[in-house]
């Protein structure tokens, strides 16, 4: 097999375009989720979001163009275009282009038997104004019942619980801005650890609770960037919180995840799929 040349087998950074005629979302988690394939590279990522006319598609080969000059190797451009005439002007920039709507939309075109609107905007659009509003509701009621301030436990389809500083807010507010998913969460108090029992306003909830966890030297890192030096972070505090969590998880019998080395995604794809939770996709 042909060696690669010289000059890409040295080049480690890369820059990568993320080119969309709407936020560009579908474009970063599509290309982040192939990038992560190849690890040893520095990666520079540009996000073009909203190229909906011809003079923007012109302005992204402009800086396409510039940075494969002044690197002198071609970026990286992952497209989630839909207009074929704005696809047309990204093509001819100096990179490697990748166009996820090509790649798929023509194929489903073929085996479906229909032709697609190519109408920008669809992915992340408000065609279903119910399912919107769900997540936008969902999103409100986990704020309002965040780090134990709400007692609304009743209309939670998940309770998350944990030591302070596992995740429990970041995960919660994930699956009810993505998914819909009405999530509360419930931070352990050191009197809760110590009393080994489940604190009184969540036992008439135990079918809804979800517990994470952490390894505690992770957990002695996150609360020292937090409070520095302070018993909260110390290595001894924080190993006898994690260790009395997982005994009262294991008493009684509430599943958990340990965070330490999972994304927020990961975390709530888990917890969703263990649990058996309805996920109200976007519309």
């Amino acid at each position: 097999m042909a060696e690669l040349p010289a000059k890409r087998q040295s080049v480690s950074r890369r820059t990568v375009f993320f080119v969309s005629d709407q936020t560009g979302v579908t474009a970063e988690t599509m290309g982040h989720s192939l990038l992560t394939q190849f690890e040893g590279l520095e990666l520079r990522a540009v996000t073009l979001p909203f190229v909906s006319s011809i003079d923007k598609a012109r302005e992204a080969v402009r800086r396409i163009d510039a940075a494969a000059a002044a690197e002198e190797v071609r970026p990286i451009v992952f497209s989630t275009l839909v207009q074929e005439e704005l696809r047309a002007i990204v093509m001819g920039a100096n990179g490697l282009f990748l166009d996820f709507f090509a790649a798929f939309v023509g194929p489903l075109e073929q085996e479906l038997g229909l032709r697609s609107t190519h109408r920008a905007g669809r992915a992340h659009g408000m065609a279903d104004l119910a399912a919107y509003t769900t997540r936008i509701n969902a999103t409100n009621y986990s704020l309002a019942n965040d780090d134990g301030a709400g007692l609304d436990y009743a209309h939670a389809d998940v309770v998350l619980i944990g030591v302070s500083r596992t995740g429990k807010t970041p995960t919660c507010l994930y699956m009810a801005l993505h998914y819909g998913i009405f999530a509360a969460n419930y931070p352990l108090t050191e009197e809760d650890l110590e009393s080994g029992e489940l604190p009184a306003r969540l036992t008439a909830f135990r079918d809804r609770l979800y517990a994470l966890t952490i390894h505690p030297e992770r957990l002695q890192q996150i609360r020292n960037e937090r409070r520095p030096e302070s018993r909260y972070a110390s290595a001894p505090q924080v190993q006898y919180e994690v260790r009395a969590a997982e005994s009262l998880f294991q008493r009684y019998a509430v599943p958990y995840i340990d965070a330490t080395e999972c994304s927020i995604e990961e975390i709530a794809s888990r917890i969703i799929d263990n649990s058996g939770i309805e996920r109200r996709q976007r519309p």
